[in-house]
Order: structure tokens, then C-alpha cells, then sequence
């Protein structure tokens, strides 16, 4: 595939970051539907970094692949702060990584309301160490393939701060 310079300079990084801090990494992905590993799984050596990634499309993959809670999921939606933390949470706890990332949003054209709009995106990490991280985006009704790009291009800034954390 090929990828806009940024993410793939960000990809470079974060294989890199994490190989020097012997640090593996899993994703739980909804709107980008496995974009962030597979950009991460372009760089030659990121099989030294990248231990797994979930695909949760669906509510029921995220409740059981990444142990959502179907109250959280009906009490706030998909698209919240509080199902990108428990997806990075459940995640974390169903792979052998030190750091996850979700992320949970509405990429468009259709799906948006008044409450959560088109390009409104969620995105968590969490590390074996207990810190976590939670970002909103709001990058409005500027084309599916955008939305899903700006994403990744976040994550992968998300993962590279949680590392920090470690």
C-alpha cells in the first residue's frame, strides 16, 4: 500500500522507538479496521515490535475480542472515551505487548449526528504499567480515506507518547 510520507516516517519511529526499549505493541482498531498495523507491519523489523492487532469493527468484536462491556457499549456508544479506553484495556490483557492503542471513531460519510459528527475519532493506549492515555479528534467531514489516515497518523503519535510512560 502505498502510505503518505508522514505515517510512514511515524511508522519508521515507532518500530525504532520501540525495538531500542525491547517494547512490543498491540492494536485494537474499529474505523481504521487494521490500517494502524498494517502501516506499522510495512516497516521491515516490526516483527520485533508488533505482537498482535484486533480488528473490532463490530460491537460484538469489541466485546469479544477486547472484553467491552456491553453496558459501557449501550451507555455510551462505540464511539467514546470509554470504549477506546476498555478496547486498549482488553487488548492489552488478551496479548503478550507492553503498550496498546484503540481507537474508535466515525470515519463518514453516514453515521455522524449533532452529538458525535463525522470525523470524530477516539483514541486510547495503556501500558503494562498502568498509565493511560485518552485523545479526541475532531477532524471533520473531510473524506473517509482522510479521516482514516489522520487517525493512524495520531495513533501512532499516541503510541511513541505512551512509551514514554513506561
Amino acid at each position: 500500500m502505498f502510505w503518505p510520507e508522514t505515517i510512514e516516517q511515524k511508522s519508521k519511529r515507532v518500530i525504532e522507538q520501540f525495538k531500542q526499549n525491547n517494547v512490543k505493541l498491540v492494536t485494537a482498531e474499529s474505523c481504521t479496521g487494521g490500517l494502524i498495523a498494517a502501516a506499522l507491519t510495512e516497516i521491515s523489523g516490526s516483527s520485533a515490535v508488533v505482537e498482535r492487532g484486533f480488528v473490532t469493527y463490530s460491537n460484538e468484536a469489541k466485546m469479544e475480542l477486547v472484553w467491552v462491556d456491553r453496558s459501557i457499549l449501550e451507555r455510551h456508544g462505540a464511539v467514546s472515551k470509554e470504549v477506546a479506553e476498555e478496547m486498549a484495556r482488553g487488548a492489552l490483557s488478551h496479548s503478550r505487548a507492553h503498550v496498546s492503542v484503540a481507537v474508535t471513531g466515525v470515519a463518514g460519510p453516514t453515521g455522524g449526528s449533532a452529538e458525535k459528527p463525522v470525523g470524530l475519532v477516539h483514541f486510547a493506549a495503556f501500558t503494562r504499567s498502568g498509565t493511560l492515555l485518552h485523545k479526541e479528534r475532531r477532524f471533520g467531514d473531510s473524506g473517509r480515506l482522510n479521516v482514516r489516515l489522520a487517525t493512524v497518523e495520531t495513533a501512532l503519535d499516541l503510541l511513541s507518547e505512551a512509551l514514554q510512560d513506561l
